[in-house]
């Protein structure tokens, strides 16, 4: 995404997809806005917070929505070999999902060294240990979201909620919505249902149909617009759902409330 590597740096993507490959890993954070990956075949939004992990001749996509920022960290084997903790770091970090979120604690700092990175921008050693310390913490931030659930502790519904609201007008995948709390689709299937009752299709089919009944009521959103906005794939797919789900259409449910 740079024509000259750097070993960090923060940047906006431009609005226009591209598409290329690197023979190093990355990793993306995202800091303001939106921007779009797409990795092995799996696409998603990254927002404030969230991010993504590219493996080293991985062929990607990506692309700004609007105004963006994001973190880009890059980490050439030539030198990670000369520091072999930071490379077990990195191996470790890159075994979990491609897409993460932070938590807020995570966040905060990341806010606080990109903003010294921004200011000195011709710091290199200051960059690169402001770099190091965030993947140093993103290593042990997976890998402590990890241990409690081994001891059968709930699911983070909080994030899971942020994660459905900020991709609600996409498509959004069980091992999507597993990935953004560090678990296996399959061990996060089976821990949903138990908590929530309902399967994690059922409960993203839900929120859709919750803000589709507040646009409806709030909103001067024609039915397509409306439709594209809670991520179903038309509007006659979306009046047949929303008909089988409330026993009335979408413009009889306006027309009463």
């Amino acid at each position: 995404m740079a024509s000259e590597l750097k070993h960090s740096q923060v940047m906006a993507l431009p609005n226009h997809p591209s598409l290329h490959a690197h023979d190093y890993r990355q990793v993306v954070i995202g800091l303001q806005g939106q921007t779009e990956f797409e990795l092995s075949g799996r696409g998603s939004l990254v927002g404030p917070g969230q991010g993504c992990l590219v493996s080293e001749s991985e062929l990607h996509a990506f692309s700004g929505r609007g105004h963006n920022e994001i973190l880009v960290i890059n980490l050439p084997d030539a030198v990670l070999m000369g520091e072999l903790s930071m490379k077990q770091k990195v191996d470790t970090l890159f075994q979990r999902d491609a897409y993460f979120q932070l938590d807020s604690q995570a966040q905060v700092l990341v806010k606080a060294l990109t903003a010294e990175m921004v200011a000195n921008p011709d710091d290199l050693i200051l960059g690169r240990a402001c770099a190091d310390t965030l993947l140093c913490v993103m290593e042990r931030h997976f890998r402590d979201q990890l241990a409690p659930r081994r001891q059968g502790h709930r699911l983070n519904m909080d994030i899971i909620d942020l994660y459905i609201r900020q991709h609600i007008s996409r498509k959004i995948s069980v091992a999507q919505m597993a990935g953004s709390v560090f678990l296996a689709e399959s061990q996060f299937h089976q821990l949903f249902k138990a908590q929530v009752g309902v399967t994690p299709h059922q409960y993203v089919l839900k929120k859709r149909f919750d803000l589709a009944q507040e646009l409806l009521c709030t909103s001067e959103l024609n039915l397509t617009q409306i439709s594209d906005s809670c991520g179903f794939s038309s509007q006659s797919g979306f009046t047949s759902a929303f008909s089988r789900y409330f026993g009335m259409s979408p413009s009889r449910f306006r027309q009463q409330h």
